[in-house]
């Protein structure tokens, strides 16, 4: 009994390192916004919304929707629940490249997910050359 007691301390950390190295999770935005829910989608990597710091919007009083999206037939469907990473497959160790989608202004993005050795997720999105990125946090 003592021996297999002194093995959880091993199983814990080798856990947590499986998990440092793994974009899997709930991420929250820099911002601290929205929370982000990241699985692994075949090759691919999804994120999809999952909580929204101000759910409800004040100018209409109900949930927040996806009403600056330039598809008219989507701008009623709910903010949370919205999958933001459009293909985003493996481009390297711990990187993703693909698209990612903006309900803040209904654009889409090119992009990449990189998860850092700090264990945030940089999440960076690019017009032509212009780049911006934020660092989530699980």
């Amino acid at each position: 009994m003592i021996v297999a007691l002194a093995y959880i301390p091993i199983l814990s950390s080798n856990v947590q390192a499986a998990k440092a190295n793994d974009p899997a999770g709930v991420w929250l935005t820099q911002s601290g916004d929205a929370k982000i829910k990241v699985s692994r989608c075949g090759s691919a990597l999804c994120g999809r919304v999952v909580w929204l710091k101000d759910p409800i919007d004040k100018a209409t009083g109900k949930r927040q929707l996806d009403d600056k999206n330039a598809n008219p037939a989507l701008r009623n469907r709910p903010v949370i629940g919205i999958s933001l990473f459009i293909n985003m497959q493996a481009d390297g160790p711990n990187k993703w490249s693909g698209q990612i989608y903006n309900a803040d202004d209904g654009k889409t993005y090119t992009s990449s997910v990189t998860l850092l050795s700090s264990g945030s997720l940089n999440v960076r999105g690019c017009m032509g050359t212009l780049c911006a990125g934020e660092d989530w946090t699980r």
